[in-house]
């Protein structure tokens, strides 16, 4: 079996450790963004480690389970890596909801951080 490109494994390994971390300790999430990533949340934009950081701990559930369906990875042009991972959550005691988000990551000094981060449940209303 051949070896998978290393922007498909940079790629799933990063969305691995994020969905830990985010499903665990929310908090140590703070250590993939920068003071220039941006993340959209259902709509709503938020730029810099810190607007992020308080959007996602703002986050109004206890408890959060995250599964993983598909995830695909693309090399950019430079040199980054775009992620696009689909999935369901289960929040609380909420039933479990269809979500898709993507990540944007860019090695900066040697580390690999989310530069850009949109996410969006899979929510339809058929009815409007």
């Amino acid at each position: 079996m051949a070896e998978k490109p290393v922007w498909e494994q940079i790629g799933a390994s990063f969305v691995q450790h994020y969905y830990q971390q985010f499903d665990t300790n929310r908090v140590n999430l703070a250590e993939i963004y920068a003071d220039t990533s941006c993340l959209t949340w259902e709509g709503e934009g938020f730029q810099g480690k810190n607007a992020i950081m308080g959007k996602i701990n703002s986050l109004p559930f206890k408890t959060i389970q995250h599964i993983i369906t598909a995830q695909d990875h693309q090399p950019t042009i430079d040199s980054c890596v775009l992620s696009m991972v689909v999935g369901q959550l289960k929040a609380d005691e909420d039933q479990v909801m269809g979500f898709h988000q993507m990540f944007l990551l860019k090695n900066v000094d040697n580390k690999w951080i989310c530069s850009n981060d949109v996410f969006r449940l899979a929510l339809h209303n058929f009815g409007s």
